[in-house]
C-alpha cells in the first residue's frame, strides 16, 4: 500500500481502508511487569534491553543447570511460560549478552542455540540492522556497501577507529561477538495487574467478561508460578467522558478457579452495573495463600468453600447487598444496632461454647406499637391493649433507662420496663419500651 514508517497522521488519512489503533503505555507497562514476573521464577539476574517495537530481556541462567536442565529444556520451560501469557517470544542462548539480542529477533522457527566460540559463524549472515544502529550509522554502511555483519567484521579494525572513532570499534565487535558487558539485574516488585484498552467503548457485560476472562488467566497463571492463589480482586473500568467504576470481590478463601471469579464478577457487575460505556479493563489482585480448610476426622462434611462464594453473590441479588452474612453487634447502647459481615470460612474446627443459663429474649421485629396506661402510684405501665385484649401489669421493674447519638440525627432516649402482664388465662413476660422523644409505647420482645 505504500505505508511506510515515520508517515505522519494526515499522510495516513490518505490510505483508503487503513486502520490505526493508538499505542497504550499502560498495556506495554502491565506486559512488561508479567514478563519479569515470569522470568523471575527462573533466575533473579533479569536486564531489559530497550528495543524498538518489541519487548526484549535477557535471563542470566548460569548456575541453574541442576534445576531447569540443559540450556534446550530451560529455554523450553521458558517459553512454554511465556506462551502461557498469550504472548509471542523468540529465544537465543549464548554465553555472549549482545550475541542472544542480535540473534534472538530472527529465531523464527525454534530456539538459537549458539555454542561458545562461535559466535562470528552464527552472526555473520544477519543484517547490520540486527545491531540496532543509528539512521546515520546505517547510511553510512550502506555508502561502504556493507550489509551483513560478516562484511562489518572484516573490515579492519585501525581504519574503522580513524573513520568512526569508539563507536567503529563497538560495531566490529558487536559484529564478532566479542564485545562485554556488565550486565545489571532489574526486578519489578511482584504485583498482580492487567490492563486492557478498547478501541470504542462497549456497554455490553457480556462483552466485558469475554475480555476480564482471558485477564483472569494470566493473573491466576502469574500467581501460581509463586504458589499463591488470589486473595481479592478489584475491577477498575474506566468510563466513556472520565471517571472510574471500581468493584472489589473478596472470595471466603483464595482462589485460582477462574470459572468461579467469572461468575463472581457477573452478579456483582449486574447489581452494580457502570453508569456509562467502558473504555478500559483493569484487573489488579491481592495474593494469598492457597486455602485449605483442616477438616476433623469425625466431623460432617460441609459444602465446598468456593461454592459458598457464588451462592452467597446471588443471595444477594435477590435479597439486596449487606443483607446476607453474619449478625455483629455495633459498639453502642442501642438494641438495634448490628452490622452484617461476610461469612468467613474457618480455618479449624471452633470451640464449644462455655455452658451458660440464661433466658432467651425473642425480639419482636418491627416492634408493635401500644397504647398504654399508666399506674398512678409507680409511674409505670400499669396495663396495655395488645391484640384486641387489655392486659393487667403484675409485676414491672425498671425503668432502664438508656441514649445516645445527641450529636447526630439518629438521636434517641428511651426507658425499657421488663413486665409481667395478664389478662384472664393468658399470661405474658415482655419487654415494653417508652420513647421519651416521640412519646410512644411499643413491644419490644418476650422471655421464654
Amino acid at each position: 500500500m505504500g505505508v511506510a514508517v515515520g508517515m505522519t497522521r494526515a499522510e495516513l488519512d490518505t490510505f483508503p481502508g487503513l486502520t490505526m489503533l493508538p499505542r497504550s503505555l499502560a498495556e506495554e507497562h502491565a506486559t512488561r511487569a508479567a514478563v519479569l514476573n515470569v522470568a523471575a521464577a527462573f533466575t533473579p539476574r533479569i536486564e531489559m534491553v530497550p528495543t524498538p517495537g518489541s519487548l526484549t530481556g535477557v535471563l542470566d541462567m548460569a548456575g541453574t543447570a541442576l534445576i531447569f536442565g540443559t540450556p534446550a529444556r530451560s529455554t523450553k520451560a521458558i517459553a512454554s511460560a511465556v506462551h502461557a501469557l498469550g504472548l509471542r517470544a523468540r529465544f537465543a542462548v549464548s554465553s555472549n549478552f549482545h550475541t542472544a539480542v542480535c540473534v534472538a529477533p530472527f529465531a523464527v522457527k525454534e530456539p538459537r542455540l549458539i555454542p561458545m566460540g562461535e559466535e562470528k559463524r552464527w552472526l555473520g549472515s544477519l543484517p547490520v540492522a540486527a545491531l540496532g544502529l543509528t539512521a546515520e550509522q546505517m547510511e553510512r554502511l550502506d555508502l561502504w556497501g556493507i550489509r551483513t555483519l560478516a562484511e562489518l567484521a572484516a573490515l579492519p579494525e585501525v581504519e574503522l577507529i580513524v573513520r568512526l572513532g569508539q563507536q567503529g570499534k563497538r560495531m566490529r565487535s558487536l559484529a564478532l561477538g566479542e564485545y562485554p558487558h556488565l550486565m545489571v539485574p532489574e526486578e519489578d516488585a511482584f504485583a498482580l495487574e492487567d490492563f486492557l484498552e478498547f478501541d470504542s467503548p462497549e456497554d455490553r457485560l457480556e462483552a466485558l467478561l469475554f475480555v476480564a476472562g482471558p485477564m483472569l488467566d494470566q493473573l491466576i497463571a502469574r500467581a501460581q508460578m509463586h504458589a499463591l492463589s488470589l486473595a481479592s480482586v478489584t475491577l477498575t473500568l474506566l468510563l466513556d467522558g472520565g471517571g472510574e467504576h471500581v468493584r472489589t470481590l473478596k472470595p471466603a478463601l483464595p482462589l485460582a478457579d477462574r470459572t468461579i471469579l467469572l461468575k463472581l464478577m457477573n452478579l456483582d457487575l449486574q447489581a452494580h452495573p457502570p453508569p456509562a460505556a467502558v473504555t478500559g479493563l483493569r484487573i489488579t489482585a491481592e495474593p494469598g495463600k492457597r486455602g485449605k480448610v483442616q477438616m476433623g476426622l469425625f466431623s460432617p462434611q460441609l459444602p465446598e468453600a468456593t461454592r459458598l462464594d457464588v451462592t452467597i453473590a446471588q443471595m444477594e441479588a435477590m435479597v439486596g447487598e449487606g443483607r446476607v452474612g453474619s449478625p455483629r453487634l455495633l459498639d453502642t447502647h442501642h438494641p438495634e444496632d448490628f452490622a452484617m459481615e461476610r461469612f468467613v470460612v474457618p480455618t479449624k474446627p471452633p470451640s464449644p461454647p462455655p455452658q451458660r443459663f440464661s433466658s432467651v429474649v425473642r425480639r419482636v421485629r418491627p416492634a408493635h406499637p401500644l397504647r398504654v396506661w399508666l399506674d398512678s402510684a409507680s409511674g409505670g405501665p400499669g396495663s396495655f391493649h395488645y391484640e384486641d385484649r387489655r392486659y393487667r401489669v403484675i409485676e414491672a421493674y425498671g425503668p432502664w433507662r438508656n441514649s445516645g447519638a445527641w450529636w447526630s440525627e439518629r438521636v434517641w432516649a428511651r426507658e425499657d420496663w421488663d413486665v409481667c402482664a395478664a389478662c384472664g388465662d393468658s399470661v405474658l413476660l415482655c419487654v415494653l419500651a417508652h420513647d421519651r422523644l416521640q412519646h410512644h409505647w411499643r413491644l419490644e420482645a418476650f422471655y421464654d
